[in-house]
């Protein structure tokens, strides 16, 4: 069963949730649109400027305006770019993000984000993880 949710995970923590049930006001759905316009004229993904970016490209992109608005604090952007994405990725079920911008002291930081499609919040959070340990041998008397 498909979850209903979107939810961003950083560090481990939920930050935003995306309820797809809800409906989308008027002007926030036109927001939306504009950005796929915005889009459509190309998009820079890391060192490379793409001219007509596929769905993927475009959430890719979309992630890291997400992930720079909680790192600067901008929540109504941060809500707009999850919405987008719930809005335009139905499947996708979590955006995990993790890592830091580094400090002063010479560290480089660095921020990965991660979609997952196959399980919900809820789901990652029962799962436990099984460890397998060989044998030990017995001596037989």
């Amino acid at each position: 069963m498909q979850d209903s949710k979107l939810l961003v995970i950083f560090n481990n923590e939920p930050v935003l949730e995306y309820d797809r049930t809800k409906p989308i006001p008027g002007k926030q759905r036109q927001y939306l649109d504009r950005m796929d316009e915005r889009m459509d004229q190309g998009i820079q993904l890391g060192d490379a400027f793409i001219e007509a970016p596929n769905p993927l490209q475009r959430a890719q992109f979309v992630a890291n305006s997400l992930v720079n608005s909680l790192l600067k604090e901008n929540f109504d952007q941060a809500v707009a770019m999850c919405t987008f994405l719930g809005k335009r990725m139905p499947e996708l079920q979590q955006i995990k993000c993790e890592g830091s911008l580094g400090d002063e002291a010479g560290e480089d930081g660095g921020i990965s984000i991660e979609f997952i499609y196959d399980r919900s919040y809820e789901q990652t959070q029962q799962e436990q993880t099984i460890q397998f340990h060989k044998p030990i041998k017995t001596t037989k008397h």
